[in-house]
């Protein structure tokens, strides 16, 4: 006897490159079929991914959205292949991922300290804003509401958090949410200035404290929250103040909704939110030089990982979906 999928939320951190892990967590989930996704916060790679999956299962279903997010990762990867952030030959034979040696990224750190976007690039071409606007059909998610889309950006301006819905999203809308200011200009949409959401909602929870929205959300997270040892070279440290800034906008809404719930006891809508996890977490070679690494062995590598934890998730607590809560925040946070 055959049961309805069950309706979820997805919340979609970013993290550049990272972002195939996400790829790969939401083709296990589409291969899968038992979750209903009905809403879905991203930001960075996040609303990218969201938007692909978003426009891909509206086009085609399941089979649709898979389609749409190999499409957009192989086209990342192919664009990627001019950039002189590479690999160095040490780093390919030890079989890691990190451009931290890499000729190139020593020249980018040097450069991005004396010139902005706005010298190196006046006329503000951005390739991949072209690609965007021609794969995703944005009439179509702006006239439909089946899966409701929250994507953040930051105000250069205002210092504070903006979230698109459905109704305005477009390819600048999904570019602000990405803009790290060292390699783009700020994105105008709106006679105001945006960039990368990330500083400010990674992914932002709170549009889905909301009664159109289901119960469940699923996290899935590409910045480690935990780490094994205390860095002490200049790279591990950079890379580290990475992961907690990129972390600390997710972590101060997940500290203030456990606080909320535990004065809700399940009276109100906080009571209800049930949330869960899939993350990639810590892995040996990757850092946040390798969030720029997109040679398409490295992005795959991300997919299957992402794949592996959507297919463990599932397997531990697919039966705890519309039931109870999986992520315990108050141990996370502890």
């Amino acid at each position: 006897m055959s049961t309805a999928p069950k309706p979820v939320s997805l919340a979609l951190q970013g993290g550049g490159a990272h972002g195939a892990f996400t790829w790969g967590v939401l083709d296990a989930l589409l291969e899968d079929g038992r979750l209903d996704v009905k809403a879905i916060t991203g930001t960075s790679a996040g609303a990218m991914n969201a938007v692909v999956f978003a426009e891909g299962y509206l086009e085609g279903g399941a089979p649709g959205a898979r389609r749409q997010l190999e499409t957009f990762w192989r086209e990342i990867s192919r664009k990627g292949r001019l950039s002189p952030l590479r690999r160095p030959l040490l780093e390919r034979f030890m079989a890691g991922w990190s451009l931290g040696d890499s000729p190139g990224m020593a020249l980018f750190e040097n450069w991005s300290r004396l010139f902005s976007p706005y010298d190196t690039n006046p006329l503000n071409l951005n390739p991949l804003r072209d690609f965007i606007a021609e794969l995703i059909c944005f009439d179509k998610l702006r006239a439909s509401e089946a899966i409701r889309l929250f994507v953040s950006a930051t105000n250069v301006r205002s210092g504070h958090i903006r979230i698109f819905e459905n109704a305005e999203l477009n390819a600048d809308v999904v570019m602000a949410s990405a803009c790290l200011p060292q390699i783009f200009q700020a994105v105008e949409i709106g006679g105001q200035a945006y960039w990368d959401g990330g500083y400010l909602g990674n992914p932002a929870l709170f549009p889905l404290l909301d009664d159109r929205t289901p119960d469940d959300t699923i996290l899935v997270q590409i910045n480690p929250v935990l780490v094994r040892e205390v860095p002490q070279t200049a790279g591990g440290i950079a890379n580290r103040l990475n992961e907690i800034t990129f972390n600390a906008s997710l972590l101060g809404e997940l500290r203030a909704l456990a606080m909320m719930q535990r004065r809700a006891r399940g009276a109100d809508r906080f009571g209800d939110i049930r949330l869960h996890r899939i993350a990639l977490g810590q892995k040996e070679g990757l850092d946040a030089t390798s969030k720029l690494n997109t040679e398409w062995e490295f992005l795959t590598f991300l997919r299957d990982q992402g794949r592996r934890a959507a297919k463990i998730f599932l397997a531990r607590h697919f039966d705890a979906i519309g039931t109870t809560a999986t992520l315990d925040i108050e141990a996370m946070l502890r």
